[in-house]
């Protein structure tokens, strides 16, 4: 393992491929449920006759285990960052959330009402939660030189795993119990295997005293630039969710896909998502640690994302939405590696890195869990989507807007002294 310690702020092949392969585990044990699993768990009997019920518990459900991902991710960050156990700071963490996320999806597949659902869902938003934040905290502690494109195989990875996720469901013909256990077993082995490979040095720095003042205590959120980098994550990622959370009902009862190809056409569009999300992060995560400068690039990556809900409002067929999935795969792909490389670069206190940067991943996930709930309701008001991919588009220029008020510091591409 100690071929896999970052050296002079850099990390090697291994240690990024290590990382991409366990964010993939996580993004596909959450997102194959969000896209597909759920849908089909909670789509009523009546087809097209009470669609909307199903939309509405969709979105319940997704954002009950929003808000409690919300809270977990912060919790466990602030007592990822005081541990001191032997195994590390981060592993045990990363361990416990894969163990609790693979037990609570085997509830959500053995789940047969909604309110089932969940309760077993909120289990799986828990462990993703504290899964995320030891994650996200290893690119503070232990990259400088290249966060952008650390933070890219975050994003990128998300893409990849729906289609992973997806694409095994459909393809083998998995029922929706055996997905649930496939996925269970997914998030277990590689969710353990890549905490224990993944370095997790020693704290480099004295221990906070426990009594601390309360100003000192809220360190980064008492930072204009960061509140509006969060603020512009949740926005953006709402934008994100609109447009992508509902797709499956959106084909069935917008696009009118027959019932028997819908989850077929809802691969395909996957796929493209995420060819493109794919590429656009690596790329502007790579020119944002070239050039120091991610302000410019995650006001663009917004903008182009609202241009796919326009696309959609003017071509609500299959076709049309495919192109929309292209673009908003380069905005959004873009956007999210280059934002979290924003935060972390942000962050002032390195004996609070997960706590800190636990909170930029509930800005995004609370987002994308929100989302549903917000579009369940626009959907029903109108009984169509035109309203959804409308609110989707002008939220994510909302929050290029709020990007434009961030006045960060250029990056540094030496190591944090803190952290050595």
């Amino acid at each position: 393992m100690k071929t896999l310690m970052p050296r002079d702020g850099r990390v090697g092949g291994a240690w990024l491929t290590l990382f991409a392969v366990a964010w993939l585990a996580v993004w596909t044990v959450q997102l194959t449920p969000v896209q597909l699993l759920l849908p089909l768990q909670l789509d009523t009997p009546g087809g097209e006759n009470d669609w909307i019920t199903g939309v509405i518990w969709s979105g319940l459900i997704l954002s009950v285990g929003g808000i409690a991902g919300v809270i977990a991710g912060p919790v466990a960050g602030m007592l990822s960052d005081r541990t001191g156990s032997r195994l590390g700071r981060r592993r045990p963490w990363a361990i416990g959330g894969a163990l609790l996320t693979a037990a609570s999806l085997l509830l959500t597949g053995a789940a047969t009402e909604p309110l089932g659902v969940g309760a077993a869902w909120v289990g799986v938003s828990i462990g993703i939660a504290v899964i995320s934040a030891a994650l996200t905290a290893m690119i503070a502690d232990q990259v400088f030189a290249q966060r952008g494109t650390a933070s890219a195989f975050v994003s990128s990875a998300q893409a990849v795993g729906i289609v992973v996720g997806v694409g095994a469901v459909v393809l083998l013909g998995l029922g929706i119990g055996a997905s649930y256990v496939v996925l269970a077993v997914f998030i277990l082995a590689v969710g353990v295997g890549t905490a224990v490979l993944l370095p997790d040095p020693p704290v480099g720095w004295e221990r906070p005293a426990a009594r601390r003042e309360w100003r000192e205590r809220m360190g980064v959120l008492r930072d204009r630039n960061f509140i509006w980098v969060l603020a512009s994550r949740l926005t953006v990622n709402i934008g994100n969710a609109l447009g992508t959370a509902l797709l499956l009902f959106f084909l069935l009862y917008g696009v009118g896909s027959p019932a028997a190809t819908a989850e077929d056409d809802l691969l395909v569009l996957i796929v493209i998502y995420t060819i493109f999300v794919v590429a656009a992060s690596l790329i502007a995560g790579s020119l944002s640690d070239r050039t120091g400068r991610r302000k410019p690039i995650v006001i663009l990556a917004a903008l182009v994302q609202a241009l796919s809900a326009v696309m959609i409002l003017i071509s609500p067929t299959f076709i049309g939405t495919a192109i929309a999935a292209a673009v908003m795969g380069v905005g959004y792909g873009a956007y999210m590696a280059v934002s979290l490389a924003l935060a972390t670069d942000l962050l002032p206190r390195v004996e609070d890195h997960a706590r800190d940067l636990g909170i930029v991943n509930v800005s995004a996930s609370l987002g994308q869990l929100l989302g549903p709930l917000l579009g369940a309701a626009l959907v029903a008001l109108v009984g169509g989507f035109w309203l959804l991919f409308l609110v989707a588009g002008i939220l994510s220029v909302i929050g290029a807007v709020m990007t434009v008020a961030v006045r960060p510091a250029r990056v540094s591409r030496q190591p944090d002294p803190a952290a050595r």
